[in-house]
């Protein structure tokens, strides 16, 4: 064997491992898998909602390190349409093009709050600990910036904010009745940069001992107290203020998509809701609820449905607030419009409704019809709906009391300002009527009602729900989960297995079933009439978040060089050679 074969068998003449020969493309790699697996498990319906407090932070953390800004996008962008179109993959239900678009497009521009990062995190270091705050308080402003111009570009989606991962850990939420949803999104993202720039400041600054902490950290830890604090204050001794508001009944018709809209089915669905809603007014509600437009005829320009709807509801005993289709004929055209509707037992339906707000682009209306029309609505019913204007909330009289109802239908409540304006008007509670049959059995129905939480909170309002199979249920003025519809399996005393409804808050159980629960909604009498500072202010929050950002960017020095890590000093067989 000559020496050549010697010294190639020798195991430290190896190659070094990928990670050392490339560790800008190792690093991107780890980024992309983590910030991507994170994003996703930190939303319902995976709910491990602690992970939202660092789901930012290992693209943070790298973005101090300064990486080439072509790779650094290429991850913090892949990474992010990914996760949003895996977040968004129910929409396959109803288009496979609609997911392929939707989701990169909600990736990109959440994680355009990432390029911003790469520029700003790498100029926090050095400066004083208020100036490193306060770098650090406006990049979470920026993500409340970003978040909040998702309720208008584009027509306006602004699905799954931040704050709706923690739709289950009230603690941290209260401070939405101040600030609305987005102040949540500002702690969660204050923390997740915290924890990279403790990192940082661990690994790459050189401080030592007691310098070693980040004022920075300490800084949203003491946020994040502050959101603990305003629970405790916000809910303490909520039982004494407790007063009742009503006995609602839910019905869940849970009509299949591909039945609803068959004029022929029409019939069949009819037994449906007149089964369920009369096993409904046997618990002797106060109110029974129908979701969002759960027959194809419209109630108001078809006196035969109005005057079937007319005749259950007597039949009920019952006040019977419902989403359903309405037809206003003019002399030129028939309007369409996608409506709540109360309907009376003695005096029947009501003249006024409501008319919802947001349509749903190519559900309910065409978008740029001249140029996108050939793409047709998914509702295969009358032509593009018109948009409501007003909230017309509706006074409902139970046997010993009056409340006003704030209507929502379909994904309205995820819209703040449709909540906020008709508490402004005088709601008492709001209810969401929706249909989630067009999204299958996945998570859509549990992102959608995390939205309901905040509406909930930001308002002082309770708010209940209506779906068409999932997610039912009543939510108190605190973002309390205080009922939740689901079918539960049980074994009777007599050894038999049976299907039954539970309404109790974390009953194990599925929420796509057919039929009907009664629940008995309260409401704290501290709230009656009176209006959240979220409610009075709106959105001062988010103005303040620009300010802050832009003083941050201010701080920091737009001309100001970036300081470049020195290179590792080569290694000898002493150790590192001295420079």
């Amino acid at each position: 064997m000559n020496n050549a074969t010697i010294l190639a068998a020798n195991p430290y003449d190896r190659p070094p491992p990928v990670w050392q020969r490339q560790p800008l493309l190792f690093a991107g790699l780890a980024v992309f898998i983590l910030t991507t697996v994170l994003t996703v498990v930190s939303y319902p319906p995976f709910g491990v909602s602690p992970m939202a407090y660092i789901f930012a932070t290992p693209a943070v953390f790298w973005a101090y390190r300064r990486p080439p800004f072509r790779l650094y996008a290429a991850v913090v962008l892949g990474s992010q349409a990914l996760a949003w179109t895996i977040l968004l993959g129910w929409l396959h239900n109803v288009t496979w093009i609609g997911l392929i678009l939707l989701g990169p497009i909600v990736g990109a521009w959440v994680g355009s709050w990432f390029l911003a990062a790469w520029w700003m995190m790498p100029r926090i270091p050095g400066n004083s600990a208020i100036v490193r705050i306060i770098a650090v308080l406006g990049m979470a402003g920026l993500w409340v910036v970003m978040e909040w111009s998702r309720t208008w570009f584009l027509g306006g989606y602004p699905w799954l904010t931040l704050a709706t991962s923690q739709w289950e850990r009230v603690s941290i939420l209260q401070i939405a009745a101040f600030t609305g949803a987005g102040g949540v999104s500002f702690v969660l993202m204050a923390m997740n940069i915290g924890f990279a720039a403790y990192a940082h400041r661990l690994g790459y600054e050189g401080a030592t001992g007691l310098n070693r902490r980040s004022q920075e950290f300490f800084a949203v830890m003491f946020l994040l107290l502050v959101c603990l604090s305003i629970h405790v204050q916000e809910t303490i001794h909520r039982a004494a203020y407790t007063v009742p508001l009503a006995r609602v009944a839910v019905v869940q018709p849970n009509v299949p998509q591909e039945v609803k809209w068959d004029p022929t089915r029409a019939h069949a669905i009819l037994d449906i809701l007149e089964q369920t809603t009369l096993a409904a007014a046997a618990t002797r509600p106060d109110l029974i609820l129908w979701p969002e437009a759960v027959t194809p005829l419209a109630i108001r320009g078809d006196e035969s449905v109005k005057a079937w709807t007319e005749s259950l509801v007597h039949r009920a005993g019952v006040p019977l607030l419902l989403g359903l289709i309405a037809v206003e004929t003019t002399a030129d055209e028939e309007l369409w419009y996608n409506g709540a509707f109360l309907v009376e037992p003695d005096t029947g339906l009501r003249p006024n409704y409501y008319a919802k707000r947001r349509l749903v682009p190519f559900g309910e209306f065409v978008p740029f019809r001249p140029v996108l029309g050939w793409i047709g609505k998914f509702v295969p019913i009358g032509g593009d709906f018109q948009r409501g204007e007003l909230t017309s909330p509706m006074l409902v009289s139970t046997k010993d009391r009056h409340f006003v109802v704030g209507s929502l239908i379909c994904y309205e409540d995820i819209f703040p300002r449709l909540s906020r304006d008709s508490v402004r008007a005088g709601a008492d509670v709001l209810v969401v009527l929706t249909n989630n049959g067009w999204f299958g059995e996945g998570g859509a129905a549990h992102q959608h009602a995390s939205h309901s939480v905040l509406r909930a909170i930001e308002t002082r309002r309770p708010v209940l729900r209506a779906g068409n199979a999932g997610w039912s249920g009543w939510i108190d003025e605190f973002g309390s989960i205080r009922a939740s519809l689901r079918q539960v399996t049980e074994t009777g005393a007599d050894g038999q297995v049976q299907e039954t409804v539970s309404i109790r808050p974390g009953a194990e159980g599925s929420i796509y079933f057919r039929g009907s629960a009664t629940m008995d909604v309260t409401r704290d009498a501290r709230w009656i009439g009176q209006e959240s500072f979220y409610v009075r202010h709106g959105d001062w929050f988010v103005m303040a978040c620009a300010g802050l950002f832009a003083f941050g960017v201010a701080l920091v020095g737009v001309g100001r060089p970036v300081p470049v890590a020195a290179p590792a000093a080569p290694e000898t067989e002493d150790g590192p050679k001295e420079e």
